[in-house]
This record gives C-alpha cells, structure tokens and sequence, in this order.
C-alpha cells in the first residue's frame, strides 16, 4: 500500500486526509422547512421557470474536505463574492428533469440516472467535483417531498428540476475550482411553448455554430448556451421559433434550438428510416434522444441510425418527397414538430400529417411524444419511470 512506503508523519497526514474527505450523502441531509409557504399558481397562468418551490436543496465541496452535509433549506437567494470563479470562468453546469404525479397521486421521475450521469461528466469536462449520482437522486426525492404540492396533477403539466453545480472559490486566475456548490431547485411547469403542441419553423444559421468536435458540446454547461442567445434573437426577428445549428462547410445538421434533431425519411426503395446526428463529442446526449431511439428499435418497425447529414441533403430529399416529418426533442418540450426551414434564402417545407391537413404533427412524431408522456406518468409500467413516494 502506499502509505506503507510514506515517512511517518507523512503518513499520518495520508491518513488523516483520507478521514477529512466525505463523499455526498444523503444520510447526513439537514432540514429546515419554510416559515411561510408561497401561494401556488394555477397551471393556466404559469410560465416556464418563473415560479419557484418553497425549498431548495444545496451542498458545500472544499477540494481537501470534499462534501459537507447537504441542507434541505428554504428557497433564497445566494450570496457570492463578485470574485466568485463562476463569475469570471463560466465554472457551471446544470441538468434538466422533471417530477411527475401519476393518477394515484405518486411522484415520479423519468431515467434520472441519466441526468445524473451526464451532470457527473459535465462536472468532470469543466474541473468541478463529481458525486455519487444515486445519493443525489435520494435528495432531489426529500425535495420532491416536501415540496409534493408544487407538482402538478394535470397530465402535460409537471415540476422541472434543476441541478446546479458552479465553482465557488474566491479568486481570480484560470485554475480548476478549491470549491463548489451544488443546488437543486424547480418550478412548475406546463407546455414549454406558449402555442403547445404546434409545429415549428427553424432558421438554418449558416453564419454561427453553436459546438464542435472536442468542445463542450456534449456537455451541459451553461457556456454553451450564452452564444446562441443572439443568433436565436436574429431568427426570430425572421419570424422563425428557433435555429436550425449547422457545423462545417457542408452545413452538417447538428441540433435545433437546446434540442436533438430527428429525421423520418424514405430511401430510394420507399424504405423508411430515423436518422439523427451522431454523438461526436459536438451532440448533447439527451435523455429523451436516448428514449426515442431505444422507442424506435423496440417498435422494429424502420431503421434506426445516427449518422451524419447535411442541409443540402435534407432539402433534396424533401424536394424529392422522401422527407417524411422532422422534429426536435428534449427535456423540456418532449418533442417539437417542424414544418418549415429557412435555408440560403429558401424556406423547405417539411410535412406533417399528409392525411390531416389541420395537424400540427407528424403520426410518428406523434406517437413518440403520446409514448414517452405515458411511461413519465405511469400509464404504463416502465423501468424508466421511478417513484419516489
């Protein structure tokens, strides 16, 4: 063993070291519940993350003692040092997911050890601490709690979580973080788009990307985000919900908008096929990207494939009639129809229901979002849907 080959009193300080050094645990959680509770919003007037739970759940990490006892405390604001790092080096990464409560009133969280996962290697890319992801769902569960009558009952409708992790130490200088902090709140949540359920119509940016191979595209980290904000304002102000991320010159087709992109096309036989982009190190891996391809290959029904596609591809197979429907998919939408791309000037066309010309989604583009609503709130039993209570 090592200490075996250590000076004596350097071994104490090993060992001494090695005892300081306390992982995340939810054994150790500490509770103080809220004095006065917030008056809840009805689900029509809310807006998405506006409205805040009672409580919040945080936990302290020091590089030489690791994790202090996390605290379920009452929801406030955080004091910081303007010295703070996160604050000058964007030390921050984050997760998305979502509660859920089931017909008979059981709490339920969809493949959250997914988020926990990707949050670790997220958490990894940018130098902050990683943690025993099962212990933090055990505290986002205390959370969820006691804070039960924030989630809403109406199917479409449910409380979005966001775990936090940002580099506290103060100083000024591009080292890896001496500490951090992690934190966990949420807000109650319907539709992410006013519209609903209604397709959408993407500007393909030709001028910005948003990731690139051996970046941080892969990783949920708030630096990621901040450089799509003016291009996003730029297609709007076009008229478009969203951007359509291109990379290279070839204009290969990367995400949409904070989403992962899916395809439904034909090939030359009539075949049908999903295609999304490939997990490059440039591509999120979403959670619900995850769910629809594991979907699709359990239906058998077509080929499932992540490959590469440019944009001059998509607008000769739509002009060809072999683009069959096109949508995004995430966390917060589930999943988004598409019916319309602007592209070099040229708005494409992407179809919908050929059948019904009043739909705002495709069949199949349907029918992933009716399967995944139904396992998120327990209408049909799935290991991915896990309660809580």
């Amino acid at each position: 063993m090592l200490s075996n080959f250590l000076p004596s009193f350097r071994r104490n300080a090993f060992i001494q070291t090695k005892r300081l050094y306390s992982e995340l645990s939810a054994n150790k959680l500490k509770v103080t519940k809220a004095d006065t509770l917030k008056p809840l919003v009805a689900n029509k007037d809310l807006i998405f993350g506006k409205t805040f739970t009672d409580h919040m759940v945080t936990a302290k990490w020091n590089e030489e003692k690791g994790w202090d006892a996390p605290e379920l405390r009452p929801f406030e604001n955080l004091s910081l040092p303007p010295s703070t790092v996160v604050f000058h080096y964007a030390t921050e990464c984050f997760e998305g997911m979502k509660a859920y409560k089931d017909k008979n009133g059981k709490i339920r969280l969809f493949r959250p050890d997914m988020n926990m996962a990707r949050m670790n290697r997220s958490c990894e890319r940018i130098a902050l601490p990683k943690f025993d992801g099962k212990e933090l769902i055990k505290l986002i569960g205390e959370y969820l709690k006691a804070d039960e009558r924030w989630i809403p009952t109406e199917r479409g409708y449910s409380l979005y979580i966001r775990p936090t992790m940002i580099g506290t130490q103060e100083a000024l200088g591009v080292n890896p973080p001496t500490d951090a902090l992690l934190f966990v709140i949420g807000c109650p949540v319907g539709p992410y788009y006013k519209t609903g359920f209604n397709a959408v119509r993407l500007f393909a940016t030709t001028e910005y990307v948003r990731a690139w191979p051996r970046g941080t595209g892969d990783a949920k980290i708030g630096g990621n985000y901040a450089p799509g904000l003016m291009p996003q304002r730029l297609a709007a102000s076009k008229g478009y919900q969203q951007n359509l991320w291109l990379f290279g010159p070839d204009h290969q087709l990367t995400e949409v908008g904070a989403m992962n992109l899916f395809m439904l096309i034909k090939d030359e036989q009539g075949e049908l096929e999903l295609v999304t982009p490939p997990l490059d190190g440039s591509i999120l891996p979403g959670v619900t990207r995850d769910s629809i391809i594991q979907l699709a290959k359990d239906w058998n029904e077509f080929k499932v494939s992540e490959r590469s596609m440019t944009m001059p591809e998509l607008r000769d197979l739509a002009k060809a009639g072999r683009l069959v429907e096109m949508f995004g998919a995430g966390t917060a939408c589930v999943v988004s129809p598409i019916k319309e791309i602007g592209y070099m000037g040229e708005d494409i066309k992407i179809p919908l229901d050929p059948k019904d010309p009043n739909a705002q989604a495709g069949p199949y583009t349907k029918r992933f979002n009716d399967a995944i609503f139904e396992i998120q709130y327990g209408e049909v039993e799935h290991p991915w849907s896990v309660v809580v209570n």
